[in-house]
């Protein structure tokens, strides 16, 4: 752990750094929080409150897929393995990172110096605060991510970055599995969606000249436009996302990267800040640049810290991309998913692929826990400022008139693609051939045209109604406590852990009657507690729904 005399240094050759690339910190300092946090932004006293500008940086300095296309150094591997598409953007800004890490005179040190070298996020864990994950979706999804990494690194990443390295005279550097990890997290992190101008991404050849970049090298703005095209942005292929607008001069292009200064910013909900591109200058004083701008309803006095919002996310979700959790996160999801190998051992299995596939049925579900707001037993109490509301869609409407719609369609809170896939998955013979009578009178024996999603779904509803479907998820259900449950007990179990809690980012003696427990420990076991907390509570709905729906049918 470095000293804060070691914490100094860092941040002000990094500051200098900042200001040699035209980097201006108008109303806010970067200051060191803590040993979770890492560096973060705080507000100055000479906070402009006439412009609420707090930070600039030149978009020149933002590491994105061009950028690395256009290194001097590995330009030309990253982007032969574009053309081949063999990799995608976020691949090369990884790929970068690890480079940059180990080259012995990158000009990219002061940043890389202040960035973290350890994470909270799962991938990171020991063994033992992994097995605090066991039962959960996250703990599976760790291990695949790891294996996939890893896989990625022997076969691809470990023999390019050293042959890049000994091409840059650095012959002697060791390429590690963690070095690409690091690079790979530093990414998930810290990347920012950055929305740039069309006018930026794609200047015209008369337009361009050489422009120097964060590495001293020249760059040449000319051949952005190809380079462009290499990595697919104005393709829907690309996993870059375009917005269009009515006229090109004002269409902008978002693209994942990396904002050197801006990204030291934590998150919050209630964020102080938001993040804007000036691609004139007539904000900043500064053309194509980044900006840091103050909330307006957010009051910056003394040294308070900028915070921006991530966006609302759950539990699985915070900790899985940035190592933290948030208690009784309101944005909290559960995920269920019924296992498409299973159908093939059942009955009619040809079918009811069949079905399925002409109704895009969905076998893999989030349930939000806002969706309990509008169910049976909804939460006595909401969070101020909750407003968003979700509803399952339900049919209105019966061909034969046999089938009424159910008296608790409005309260029911699955949603109706995923039941509608459970009635599939659930259909007895009877129903396959009355779900195949409603489709031939409504398309013609001779199959003029192809049913509609919402005419086979309302078919299958029709004839299957809810009980089967709604039994099957309450069996789902079910399996996911037990698995939740397996290893860790239940959810009164996890709150008696976090009861009286030190938290501390290794595991040590407990004091002044606290139980000491580690950072990553106490993230794992409230988030578990959410997934239990919502899957009892899905369960409750699903009961309920099931009774009434078995007391109707009959």
């Amino acid at each position: 752990m470095a000293t804060s005399s070691e914490q100094a240094k860092k941040l002000q050759l990094f500051l200098q750094w900042l200001q040699v690339n035209g980097a201006e910190l108008r109303g806010c300092e970067i200051k060191y929080c803590n040993e979770s946090k890492g560096f973060g932004i705080y507000s100055s006293n000479d906070v402009p409150h006439d412009s609420g500008i707090l930070l600039v940086v030149p978009l020149d300095l933002a590491i994105t897929p061009m950028r690395v296309i256009e290194d001097p150094l590995i330009g030309p591997e990253c982007r032969a393995m574009m053309e081949e598409g063999e990799v995608d953007d976020r691949f090369l800004m990884m790929l970068f990172l690890t480079v940059e890490r180990l080259r012995r005179n990158s000009s990219w040190k002061p940043y890389l110096d202040m960035l973290p070298t350890e994470f909270g996020n799962p991938l990171w864990f020991t063994d033992a605060d992994l097995v605090e994950l066991k039962g959960t979706t996250l703990h599976r999804a760790t291990e695949v991510q790891k294996k996939n990494l890893k896989t990625l690194f022997d076969e691809k990443v470990k023999k390019l970055v050293e042959k890049l390295l000994v091409i840059d005279g650095n012959p002697e550097s060791e390429v590690r599995f963690e070095d690409f990890l690091w690079a790979n997290s530093i990414f998930w992190t810290r990347a920012l969606n950055i929305p740039l101008p069309r006018s930026y991404v794609f200047l015209q050849t008369e337009q361009g000249g050489a422009s120097s970049n964060a590495s001293g090298a020249s760059t040449n703005h000319a051949s952005t436009e190809k380079l462009a095209k290499v990595l697919q942005i104005n393709n829907s292929t690309s996993q870059v996302s375009v917005a269009e607008s009515t006229s090109q001069e004002g269409e902008t292009i978002w693209i994942e990267g990396l904002v050197p200064g801006i990204d030291f910013c934590n998150h919050d909900l209630k964020a102080a800040a938001t993040w804007e591109v000036d691609s004139t200058g007539s904000s900043t004083g500064v053309p194509f640049s980044m900006y840091l701008l103050s909330a307006g309803n957010i009051l910056l006095e003394g040294e308070k810290e900028i915070t921006i919002s991530y966006g609302n996310k759950g539990n699985e979700e915070l900790l899985y991309l940035y190592g933290f959790v948030i208690k009784d996160n309101t944005d909290d999801y559960l995920m269920i998913h019924y296992p498409t190998e299973a159908i093939q051992d059942m009955p009619f299995s040809e079918q009811k692929l069949q079905l399925l596939e002409a109704q895009k049925g969905e076998l893999r579900c989030l349930l939000p826990r806002s969706l309990l707001n509008n169910g049976f037993f909804p939460e006595s109490t909401l969070p101020e400022g909750t407003n968003e509301k979700h509803t399952a869609s339900q049919f209105n409407f019966s061909w034969s008139g046999h089938r009424k719609m159910p008296s608790y369609s409005s309260k029911l809170v699955f949603p109706e693609q995923f039941l509608t896939a459970l009635r599939t998955i659930t259909m007895k013979e009877n129903e396959l051939y009355q779900v195949s009578s409603l489709l031939e009178e409504l398309v013609g024996s001779g199959g003029e045209r192809q049913p509609s999603e919402t005419e086979v779904r309302t078919a299958i509803w029709e004839a299957c109604g809810d009980s089967g479907a709604l039994q099957l998820l309450v069996d789902l259900l079910n399996m996911k406590m037990m698995e939740l449950e397996e290893g860790s007990g239940t959810e009164g179990n996890d709150a008696e852990l976090l009861k009286n809690v030190h938290i501390t980012e290794i595991e040590s003696a407990g004091r002044n009657g606290c139980v000491s427990m580690s950072r990553n420990r106490w993230a794992s076991i409230v988030y578990r507690q959410g997934q239990k907390q919502l899957t009892r509570r899905f369960i409750r709905e699903a009961e309920h729904a099931l009774q009434l729906a078995l007391s109707e049918e009959n």
